[in-house]
């Protein structure tokens, strides 16, 4: 009988360790860094300095991109904006970030648009330099690429 109580105290033991572990194990790694800018040149619409902002949860993954150097031509209401924002992985294949999310933008702010939703795998190294984001606003198709390589691109773990 006293056998029986010193393997069911250790099964018990084991188990609460093994919970603990789970608890205190780490997170999933997220994109590094968070923030990577680049020179945008949208055509008609202008272009300049924008900077691009990640998040990562496991796969799932957001980008916000936001410039002042293209303006909002008339008042924009939120979550207005259809975009697509394609990066180019040079570890795989392209990653698509899609999604209507922006602020509401008053005549001559700054544009931005997301968070955009996308997925990624671990490894990705992701840059917009030879993908770009295409925003369509009223009906109208406003496309906008990178000049060079932003700095630094995005990696995901």
């Amino acid at each position: 009988m006293r056998g029986k109580r010193i393997g069911s105290g250790a099964a018990m033991l084991a188990g609460a360790l093994a919970v603990t572990g789970l608890a205190l194990a780490p997170t999933a790694a997220a994109v590094t860094p968070t923030t990577a800018t680049f020179t945008a040149s949208c055509g008609f619409f202008g272009g300049g300095a924008a900077t691009l902002t990640a998040t990562q949860t496991g796969t799932a993954a957001t980008l916000t991109l936001s410039t002042t150097a293209v303006k909002a031509p008339l008042g924009i209401g939120a979550n207005t904006i259809n975009s697509t924002l394609t990066m180019v992985n040079s570890t795989g294949p392209n990653r698509v970030f899609t999604g209507t999310a922006n602020p509401a933008m008053a005549v001559n702010d700054p544009i931005t648009v997301g968070p955009l939703n996308g997925t990624v795998a671990s490894g990705d190294k992701l840059d917009i330099y030879n993908g770009g984001l295409v925003m369509v606003v009223f009906g109208i198709t406003v496309t906008c690429t990178a000049t060079a390589p932003q700095t630094p691109p995005f990696v995901y773990s």
